[in-house]
């Protein structure tokens, strides 16, 4: 536990993925306040104050709830100003910034020692690592899958991304796994020419029941596709793919079937 914080701290979460860790650990009465964005466990934060989006919180109304700690977050560009800001209020924080699926993990047990709950969090990524497991990539080798995090332009994640890490433990090949990068936009052309054998839309920032896979059948630059010849566009939520938290698992068992109806 950090220093100068009692058996009851109050914690203030401006993240979905934070919000999602402290629940895991079992410490969701010890939340405060959260996010615009945090919309899981539905069930505790409909209770909670909203904070503002992740990329502009309200920090006055951050330090009007006297956290014991706020956890931030520095996973995309922007994250840093509202780090900046929370030091300049002398608030304590802690903001990860994963980029594997072993960041993800040292990330839940640093929040679960900060919460006096160290033991938990070993324990939850033991239960994760159980669960998110190398599986053997089918006969004829590893499909290629390509996640979109955003549907115009299309933007892919790059080796800096545990999305990457569950694509390869579920037994398939991210194309753009070979960049040494977080992520970047993909023209249609481009894609195209990358050839994936399935296509994952995970569109960050829009309500799954939203997605649309049509859009991308009907995309001309896309027809002779694999994924797109072959009917594999897949809708995954991004709150299964796109946040560092314990619901990764789902992800990756969603990362799973997506290999499987490839080559079943």
């Amino acid at each position: 536990m950090l220093s100068g914080m009692g058996p009851h701290p109050r914690i203030v979460s401006l993240a979905c993925s934070n919000t999602e860790i402290v629940c895991a650990l079992g410490a969701a009465h010890l939340l405060v306040g959260v996010d615009d964005h945090s919309d899981f466990p539905p069930e505790v934060v409909a209770r909670l104050p909203r904070l503002g989006p992740d990329l502009e919180p309200d920090v006055r109304k951050v330090a009007a709830l006297e956290p014991d700690l706020v956890l931030a977050t520095l996973t995309v560009p922007g994250h840093e100003r509202v780090v900046a800001a929370l030091e300049q209020a002398g608030l304590p924080f802690l903001a990860p910034e994963p980029l594997s699926l072993a960041d993800v993990y040292r990330d839940i047990r640093q929040i679960a020692a900060a919460l006096g709950l160290a033991g938990r969090g070993e324990a939850l990524v033991a239960d994760l690592e159980a669960t998110i497991r190398p599986l053997p990539p089918p006969p004829g080798g590893r499909p290629s899958i390509a996640v979109l995090w955003w549907p115009t332009p299309a933007i892919l994640p790059g080796r800096q991304s545990w999305v990457t890490d569950l694509i390869e433990l579920a037994g398939g090949a991210n194309p753009l796994g070979h960049e040494d990068l977080k992520s970047r936009p993909v023209p249609f052309e481009e894609l195209a020419e990358l050839a994936p054998e399935a296509i994952v839309i995970s569109w960050c920032g829009v309500a799954p029941e939203k997605y649309r896979p049509q859009v991308i059948y009907d995309n001309q630059a896309l027809r002779q596709v694999p994924a797109v010849t072959g009917r594999r566009v897949f809708p995954i939520p991004e709150g299964h793919l796109g946040r560092p938290s314990p619901r990764l698992a789902d992800g990756y068992r969603a990362l799973r079937a997506v290999v499987e109806a490839v080559a079943p």
